[in-house]
C-alpha cells in the first residue's frame, strides 16, 4: 500500500525526512502520486491547494516531506515598474514584486508586450513564487462574498443564428464569485 499525505503543514520547521521540487503549477494539487528519494507518495488533500516553498506534506507512515519551489523559466522585469505591473496585472498574470524587478513565468506574447513599453527583460531558471493576492493562499482564487451576496456582470455570447453571424449580445445574469 502506498503512503499516503492527507495534510500539509504550513511553513513546517525541520527536520524533514525528504524534499519533493515542485514548480509553480506543481504546487497546485489535490490528488496526485509524487516522488521524491525517499520513494513515492501519494497526495490525498481534502480540497485543491497551493503549497509554498517550505510548506511540508504529513505522511501516513510519520514522516515529513518538505515542498521545495523548483526552478522553471521565468522573465525578470526591469523599467518603469509600476507600469509594467500594472499591465501584468490587468492580464490576470500571476508576478513576484520586488523592489528592483517584477518576475512572471516566461510567456513570449507578455514578453513582446512588455518589451515594447520599454521593459528591459532577461530570461533565467529560477524558482517562481508569486504574490499571493488577497484573497487566496498562494494564488489568486477569486473571491467570495458570501452566499447572499451576488452582482451582475456582461458577458459576451455570439447568437449562432446565420443572419447574426458576428453579431455580439450582450447580456448581464447574477452570479457569485468564487
Amino acid at each position: 500500500m502506498i503512503v499516503t499525505a492527507y495534510s500539509i503543514i504550513r511553513n513546517a520547521p525541520g527536520p524533514f525526512d525528504a524534499e519533493v521540487a515542485l514548480d509553480y503549477e506543481g504546487r497546485l494539487l489535490r490528488r496526485k502520486r509524487l516522488s521524491c528519494e525517499g520513494g513515492d507518495f501519494m497526495v490525498d488533500l481534502p480540497e485543491v491547494t497551493s503549497l509554498d516553498d517550505g510548506d511540508a506534506f504529513e505522511l501516513s507512515d510519520g514522516r515529513r516531506v518538505v515542498v521545495r519551489a523548483a526552478p522553471e523559466p521565468v522573465i525578470v522585469i526591469r523599467g518603469n515598474l509600476p507600469r509594467l505591473a500594472w499591465h501584468i496585472g490587468n492580464r490576470h498574470t500571476p508576478c513576484r514584486i520586488e523592489a528592483d524587478r517584477l518576475i512572471i513565468r516566461q510567456d513570449h506574447v507578455l514578453e513582446a508586450m512588455l518589451a515594447q513599453l520599454g521593459a528591459k527583460i532577461s530570461r533565467k531558471d529560477i524558482p517562481f513564487r508569486p504574490e499571493g493576492g488577497a484573497y487566496g493562499h498562494g494564488r489568486t482564487f477569486g473571491h467570495d462574498h458570501g452566499p447572499a451576496h451576488a452582482h451582475e456582470h456582461a458577458h459576451d455570447h455570439q447568437s449562432g443564428h446565420p443572419e447574426g453571424a458576428g453579431e455580439t449580445r450582450r447580456h448581464a445574469h447574477p452570479h457569485d464569485h468564487g
